[in-house]
């Protein structure tokens, strides 16, 4: 709610409407992604939602059958595609595999998903905005800021996702393209990927949501829509959000 309350700053003349655009979100079948199409979907917007499983997602949302892991299923997704005036990158993976003996397996299809997925989707987006420049938002982690504990291979992936960001956002100014990049971090949000990061240790997700009210993928999703949604001026570049009950 309070995130929803101050989305409403933007409510002036220079705030773009979102009624007819087009944007892609990947992701788009569970958490933070299906959230968010929901709620582009109430803004009156066209959406493209990227997924794996097309069947679960909302009947309102135009299915792109895509496994992520895969650079031919990227390419293919960017074939055809027409005009796009926002890219939001949610899909991710996430597993609790640590340095010392994780499995390089999960280090790998972590990478693959959630840093070359994302930075080829940036790339092959940019020929589908109009002249006028358009916004990508990356999702990242409060573990791309700091490494919990616990952070393991997961982090690095997340420090890349924000180093990703900001090298793109730099080479779009130097290019002079009108293309705003911004980047959102939430920390522990209550998603299947949680599931994913704590297989085999459920005890210690149990004891997690025991010890504080996570965030849902509605308030991230709220986070997003507002930097879509901010005059066209203003350009946010970082967005960190966190449970007011989570410790660090």
């Amino acid at each position: 709610m309070g995130v929803a309350l101050g989305l409403r700053l933007w409510q002036h003349p220079d705030m773009p409407s979102l009624q007819g655009k087009t944007l892609l979100v990947t992701g788009a079948s569970s958490g933070i992604g299906r959230a968010l199409c929901q709620l582009l979907v109430e803004r009156g917007a066209d959406v493209l939602g990227v997924t794996r499983r097309p069947s679960a997602l909302p009947e309102e949302i135009s299915p792109i059958k895509a496994d992520l892991s895969q650079r031919e299923d990227i390419s293919a997704v960017f074939q055809g595609l027409g005009r796009i005036d926002a890219l939001v990158n949610c899909a991710g993976v996430a597993y609790l595999s640590r340095i010392i003996d994780g499995n390089p397996a999960d280090w790998e299809e972590m990478w693959r998903v959630n840093v070359i997925a994302l930075a080829l989707c940036c790339q092959l987006s940019l020929k589908h905005f109009p002249a006028g420049g358009g916004r990508i938002v990356n999702v990242s982690s409060l573990s791309g800021h700091r490494v919990p504990p616990s952070g393991g291979f997961y982090a690095p992936t997340k420090f890349a996702v924000r180093a990703v960001t900001d090298a793109l956002r730099s080479e779009l100014k130097a290019a002079g393209l009108p293309i705003q990049v911004a980047c959102v971090s939430p920390g522990f949000v209550d998603t299947p990927l949680l599931d994913n990061y704590f297989r085999g240790r459920e005890e210690a997700l149990s004891q997690t949501r025991a010890a504080m009210r996570m965030l849902d993928p509605e308030d991230v999703a709220w986070a997003i829509l507002g930097i879509l949604e901010a005059p066209v001026h203003v350009e946010i570049s970082d967005i960190l959000l966190r449970s007011a009950e989570q410790l660090m």
